[in-house]
C-alpha cells in the first residue's frame, strides 16, 4: 500500500472547503474524526442537487419527481449493499443513526430470541449506544449480560470463549469492530465463527471501522452489522443496519406507520417485506443521496491508499507521542495505524487540555467518549483523543506533537 502523494493530498484537502479556516488566529487543525468526519464537495453539491431537482416523498407517488427521488433512493440502497459485502440490497435498512439500528436490532431481533438466564456477551470497550439497550433488553427479559475477557491490547480472547461458555446459553455476542476510544479493531471472523458453534448471533458496531476498512459481511457471516453516515464523509441523521437474509422473516419492526405497512385493516395489520418493513414513516432521503455519493468518493481514492495514508499519520502520531515526557497513552501500539490516540496529560485535566489545543487551533475530543465502563478499565475518568482521517497531513500531526508540549508547559508552569 502506497500513501497518497503530496500532490494528491492536497487534491482531497481541496474537497473539504471546511478544513481551510481560521481558528482563534490559527489554521484549523480538525482531529475529532471519530466523532464525525468532515464532507467533501461533491456529497454536497449532490445533496443540493436532489434538492433542487427531485425533492419528493419516494414509493408513493407516481409522478415524475417521486420517481427520480424513489430510483435515487433504492439505488443508494443497492450501492451500499455492494459497499458493504452484503448478499442483496434487501439486507440494508436505514435508521437515524448506528443507536437507532443498535435498538432496532435489539428489540426486534435478540430479544424476541431470549429466555430467563440465557447470556449476551459484551465488552467493556462499548460505546453506551452499543451497551445500554442491551442492558435494557436484559431487564426486560431478565437474560444475563457477561463481559467477555480481554488480551493485554484490548482485543477479545477468543480462546477464552470455549472455556468459559461452551457449555453455557449464549444467544448473542454484541461488540464493535473498532473502538471509538482506543482504535482497537476486533477479530470479526473469529467471533462469527465461534458465535455460531454456539447457536448464537453476532451484532457487530461498525461505527468506527465503515470509513477505514472494506467490509466483507456476508462472507464474514455477520448477522447484524450498524454504522453511520456521519462517521464516513457523509451527511448527518442516517444510521444503516445491515441484516443477513436468514433473518429477514424473524426479525420484528419496532416502529410502526405509514410505507412499512402492507395491508392495514380495523384491528390489525401486516407488514410489507424485508427491507421495507423496518422502515416506517418518511425516510430521510438526501442523507441516502449524500451517503451514495461518499461511498463513490471512497471508493475512487481507494482503500488501499486511504488505509496507506491512515497508517502513515497513525504511527507518526504515536511515536511523536509516544516520546514525549509526561503523557500516558492508552491506546495500545498495535492499534496505533488506525488513527485513533487516546492519551492524558499528566497533571492536566482532560477538558482544559482541550481547551487548550482549541487556542491553538486544533479540535480534539475530550471526556469519557460515551464508554464509562472502559474508563474504568483504564482507571480514569476521562481522555484526550485526537482521530485522523485521510484528508490529515503529516504536518497537522507534527503540529500537533509541538501543540501538546505547549500546553503541558502552559498549565503546569512549565514543570
Amino acid at each position: 500500500m502506497i500513501a497518497l502523494t503530496r500532490q494528491n493530498l492536497l487534491k482531497v484537502r481541496q474537497e473539504f472547503p471546511i478544513l481551510d479556516q481560521i481558528v482563534n488566529d490559527e489554521p484549523l487543525i480538525y482531529f475529532d474524526n471519530a466523532a464525525t468526519s468532515q464532507t467533501p464537495q461533491s456529497v454536497v453539491e449532490a445533496i443540493v442537487a436532489y434538492y433542487q431537482q427531485d425533492n419528493a416523498n419516494v414509493h408513493r407517488g407516481v409522478h415524475t419527481l417521486s420517481e427520480r427521488a424513489t430510483q435515487a433512493f433504492e439505488k443508494g440502497r443497492e450501492k451500499i449493499a455492494a459497499f458493504v459485502g452484503a448478499e442483496a440490497s434487501a439486507c440494508i435498512s436505514f435508521s437515524s443513526g448506528t443507536t437507532d439500528s443498535i435498538n432496532k436490532i435489539a428489540r426486534g431481533l435478540i430479544e424476541p430470541r431470549l429466555q430467563d438466564r440465557d447470556i449476551i456477551l459484551t465488552t467493556r470497550l462499548e460505546h453506551h449506544s452499543n451497551l445500554v439497550p442491551w442492558q435494557e433488553v436484559c431487564k426486560r427479559t431478565e437474560a444475563k449480560l457477561k463481559f467477555m475477557d480481554l488480551t493485554a491490547d484490548y482485543q477479545v480472547d477468543v480462546e477464552a470463549l470455549s472455556r468459559k461458555y461452551k457449555d453455557q446459553p449464549v444467544k448473542a455476542i454484541v461488540i464493535q469492530h473498532f473502538s471509538n476510544v482506543l482504535g482497537v479493531q476486533q477479530p470479526i471472523q473469529a467471533l462469527s465463527q465461534w458465535a455460531h458453534q454456539q447457536g448464537a448471533l453476532l451484532i457487530v458496531d461498525g461505527a468506527q471501522a465503515s470509513p477505514h476498512i472494506r467490509l466483507h459481511l456476508k462472507e464474514w457471516e455477520v448477522d447484524a452489522y450498524t454504522f453511520s453516515s456521519h462517521k464516513m464523509y457523509g451527511p448527518m441523521g442516517l444510521g444503516i443496519t445491515y441484516l443477513a437474509k436468514e433473518h429477514h422473516e424473524s426479525c420484528l419492526p419496532v416502529s410502526f406507520g405509514g410505507e412499512m405497512i402492507h395491508l392495514v385493516e380495523d384491528t390489525q395489520s401486516n407488514y410489507k417485506q424485508a427491507p421495507w418493513k423496518f422502515e416506517a414513516g418518511t425516510q430521510a432521503i438526501a442523507q441516502v443521496v449524500g451517503l451514495t455519493q461518499a461511498i463513490q468518493w471512497i471508493e475512487a481514492i481507494g482503500f488501499d491508499q486511504i488505509q496507506a495514508q491512515e497508517k502513515l499519520l497513525g504511527d507518526r502520531l504515536y511515536q511523536g507521542m509516544k516520546e514525549l515526557e509526561d503523557v500516558v497513552l492508552y491506546t495500545p501500539e498495535s492499534a496505533k495505524s488506525h488513527g485513533i490516540l487516546s492519551f492524558n496529560i499528566k497533571g492536566v485535566h482532560p477538558h482544559d487540555a482541550a481547551t487548550g489545543y482549541d487556542q491553538l487551533g486544533i479540535a480534539v475530543r475530550a471526556g469519557h467518549h460515551c464508554a464509562q465502563p472502559l474508563m474504568r478499565l483504564l482507571e480514569t475518568p476521562a481522555t484526550l483523543r485526537a482521530s485522523l482521517m485521510v484528508y490529515n497531513t503529516l504536518e497537522e500531526v507534527d503540529r500537533f506533537i509541538e501543540a501538546t508540549k505547549e500546553i503541558k508547559e502552559f498549565f503546569t508552569y512549565g514543570t
